[in-house]
């Protein structure tokens, strides 16, 4: 259940760090581990979304157990994308019909569904209004409580789902501290 965002100017290495805890920067030194038993989810700015079904591109890259229709109809509902509750079986290009911000609320689809142990959103809700993006952050604290969230995002709305900020300078250094507060620890 802990939470952790990131922040910090353009280019500092906000997103290769989440991509080493994600496991897909090999360039680097050090050791990540995570529990073997534990699944992590990373969500980029713009998710892959294959040309498939509706129902295969919300499953996707796969999901551990059966999931029912209705229940994919109640997460796009839940997620804002109730207009596409009755296409689970469309095959579409979707990352050519839908928009940016409706692509990135797809991934939180795939969030609700796949229940990772481990979050890791790299500015994936940048194409979002913030109520949206409040809603679906609200939705994951609220359906996976024990989930390890670690986010990048520059919007201060973000600082109320995180319990720590991670803050780098873009020289090489930075500073943790619990979310919201001016000092430092």
């Amino acid at each position: 259940g802990d939470s952790l965002l990131v922040s910090g100017p353009s280019g500092c290495g906000k997103s290769t760090l989440l991509r080493a805890l994600a496991g897909i920067w090999p360039f680097g030194r050090g050791t990540i581990t995570f529990p073997a038993d534990k699944q992590a989810l990373f969500l980029p700015q713009k998710s892959y979304i294959p040309i498939a079904t509706l129902r295969q591109a919300i499953g996707y890259p796969g999901l551990t157990r059966p999931v029912e229709d209705d229940q994919l109809r109640l997460v796009l509902e839940e997620c804002r994308l109730s207009f596409l509750a009755g296409r689970l079986d469309d095959m579409e290009d979707w990352a050519q019909v839908l928009s940016l911000g409706e692509q990135q609320r797809l991934a939180f689809a795939r969030v609700l569904l796949q229940q990772p142990d481990i979050l890791i959103l790299d500015e994936a809700t940048t194409a979002l209004d913030e109520p949206t993006e409040q809603h679906l952050y609200r939705l994951v604290k609220e359906r996976l409580p024990q989930a390890v969230l670690i986010s990048v995002g520059h919007r201060s709305t973000l600082l109320q789902y995180h319990q720590t900020k991670l803050e780098l300078d873009g020289r090489g250094g930075w500073t943790m501290r619990p979310a919201g507060a001016e000092n430092a620890i």
